[in-house]
């Protein structure tokens, strides 16, 4: 019979400060990273107490940053830059359209196959961001509508990161937590073992395969129609008329001597309000593409706007412009190869959230033209300088698709559109290869620690050339680095303190005498809660200590309650909460009841094949 325990004054402050921790979660009045330091500090700072050592050790404090959880993921965060380097996925984009067909139920399953296998040895996050341009692609091409391929695409990526250890941060930091609770078992237990790289893959597969037949079979009723609709667009020009009411076509204008317009800036023009766009201007031999506002318009100024004709041929008329009937001046530099029209996203974890546009300069920073923004159901093309960027937006750019490049680059972005690049390396892909495939024999055939074997990858990519170490570097998500390191001491204090045990004797008091398999249940719905209005990651440090000291209460295996928690952080398909899902919101059109119709039959279907996975294959 395991002894009961007495709340403590240590539980307590532990206790007030989970409490703190889920209060900065749930508000978000600060960035997640953020309030994950901040509880890391304040549990530094209970060392002050005299006599005390802390709710951590101090020496403690500070050991996320070198545990094999966090080194793991920087390393498959390079790995997976890597393999996008060599240009893979647009041509695998081409093979997808070849194979699919025109049968949109054929492109779902193929693409939602795809990007399942590629997120379990990446993160999701990052499958779901390369296969953006891909399904963009795929849907311009063969004429199917994006909104019925970007859901899908982004279940299937969260599902993805369920078929290996790899997949998911809450699975990689999970044999971490398990080490850390085998140092805190009672006497007489057995230490818990951990899992191998595809101790999971039973249940990755098959609930990524129940993921692709929900859709192939119920997507005719679940997936949105959204009026982002490209099955009827044929050509780029029809689809952003479409979408955004982006109409027209570019007009060379110059600026005659007696012009109204001659002193003037481009501020002036714009100020007046939506008479086209101006893409570029040349005063004297400068020429530039997303002018800034203080450019001053001279006699001779040749201007190219973007606009109706009727509506172009009416403010040369009021202002002396002459019209071109062809292009000139700028014929080269705005042609189809060198410039047009783009979808940028705003991430999750962007610096930009908060900020404006006119903070962003995009002009000025990326020689980019904001054309319009577009935030769930809306499209925004005035007083676009003062709008305050949310998660989700979708700006429509348009530059030369030279000065895109940077944009793709820059993490507090994501281009959407795919573009012709010249960046990539495909000469590098043999050395990509190799390298993948010598880390997944690392893992598989020898007792090399998991974030060593990554790093092999990682450290092979940079030294070949597949990837230079500053893009190495900007491949990192640092987001997601400290918060995974930040919530580490938290996880130390929640179950050396004791606090898990004691939690779990309170929630089996309550529970009463119940068969394993229904707590097993309810720690999976609460895994699923926590995850929805907070991290997977701090959703994972909290329940899997909790959730381990259940199961030995109750004499079941401690490692599969724990695995339980690590799986069920991935159910997040009810709200758009999990970045896969901010990310895909905009570029989709998606409304928050879009994901609750989709999402509310799939999370259900999630608990009821990880459970009954969990008891077939363990």
């Amino acid at each position: 019979m395991t002894e009961t325990l007495s709340l403590t004054a240590e539980m307590v402050a532990v206790l007030g400060l989970l409490a703190f921790t889920v209060f900065l979660f749930v508000s978000e009045i600060v960035r997640v990273d953020l309030a994950a330091i901040i509880v890391m500090v304040l549990l530094g700072i209970t060392s002050l107490w005299p006599g005390y050592v802390g709710l951590v050790p101090i020496e403690q404090l500070f050991s996320g940053f070198s545990s094999n959880a966090v080194m793991s993921i920087i390393a498959v965060m390079i790995i997976g830059a890597g393999l996008d380097k060599t240009g893979v996925l647009s041509r695998l984009a081409a093979k997808i359209l070849k194979v699919g067909g025109n049968t949109e139920s054929r492109i779902i399953a193929i693409v939602s196959a795809t990007v399942g296998v590629i997120s379990s040895f990446m993160q999701n996050i990052g499958a779901a961001a390369l296969f953006l341009p891909v399904v963009n692609r795929i849907a311009r091409r063969g004429g199917f509508s994006l909104s019925r391929l970007l859901m899908p695409m982004g279940f299937c990526a969260i599902l993805g990161g369920t078929i290996t250890m790899v997949g998911s941060s809450p699975l990689i930091l999970l044999n971490d937590l398990i080490l850390a609770s085998n140092r805190a078992l009672p006497s007489g237990y057995s230490p818990m073992d951990t899992f191998t790289l595809f101790s999971v893959s039973p249940i990755g597969l098959v609930m990524l395969a129940v993921g692709i037949l929900y859709f192939v079979f119920l997507g005719k009723w679940v997936l949105p129609v959204s009026k982002r609709e490209t099955a009827d667009s044929a050509t780029t020009m029809q689809y952003f008329r479409d979408v955004y009411g982006i109409d027209g076509s570019v007009y060379e204008l110059r600026v005659t001597p007696d012009s109204a317009l001659v002193g003037k800036t481009l501020d002036d023009i714009e100020s007046r309000g939506r008479e086209g766009w101006v893409l570029a201007m040349q005063n004297g031999q400068d020429l530039r593409v997303a002018p800034s506002g203080a450019t001053e318009i001279w006699a001779g100024t040749n201007i190219a706007v973007l606009g109706l004709h009727d509506t172009v041929a009416a403010f040369a008329r009021e202002f002396g412009l002459e019209i071109r009937t062809e292009m000139d001046v700028f014929a080269e530099i705005l042609s189809v190869t060198s410039a047009g029209i783009s979808e940028v996203v705003i991430p999750p974890d962007s610096s930009m959230i908060g900020h404006t546009l006119r903070e962003a300069g995009m002009r000025r920073h990326y020689g980019a033209t904001v054309l319009a923004v577009y935030r769930i159901d809306e499209v925004l093309d005035s007083d676009l300088a003062d709008l305050v960027f949310q998660a989700g937006d979708t700006m429509v750019l348009h530059s030369r698709w030279r000065d895109l490049a940077p944009i793709a680059k820059n993490k507090n972005f994501a281009v959407v559109t795919d573009f012709p690049r010249d960046d990539t390396r495909p000469h590098k892909l043999k050395y990509a290869a190799g390298f993948f495939v010598l880390t997944l024999c690392l893992l598989l055939f020898t007792e090399l620690r998991l974030s060593v074997a990554l790093m092999v990858g990682a450290v092979g990519m940079i030294v070949s050339g597949v990837i230079r170490l500053d893009e190495a570097y900007q491949a990192i998500g640092w987001q997601s680095v400290f918060l995974l390191a930040s919530l580490i001491p938290l996880g130390i204090a929640v179950e050396e303190s004791g606090t898990a045990a004691w939690v779990a004797q309170q929630v089996l008091i309550v529970m009463g005498d119940v068969p394993i398999w229904i707590l097993q249940a309810a720690i999976a719905v609460l895994a699923t809660v926590f995850t929805l209005v907070m991290s997977n990651v701090g959703a994972t440090v909290l329940l899997v200590p909790l959730a381990i000291n259940i199961a030995i209460r109750v004499g079941a295996d401690p490692a599969i309650f724990a695995l339980t928690v690590a799986l069920a952080t991935s159910n997040s398909f009810l709200i758009p909460t999990h970045q896969v899902n901010a990310l895909i919101m905009g570029p989709g059109g998606y409304r928050v009841k879009d994901f609750i119709r989709a999402g509310g039959i799939m999370t259900i279907v999630f608990l009821v094949v990880i459970l009954a996975m969990l008891n077939l294959v363990f």
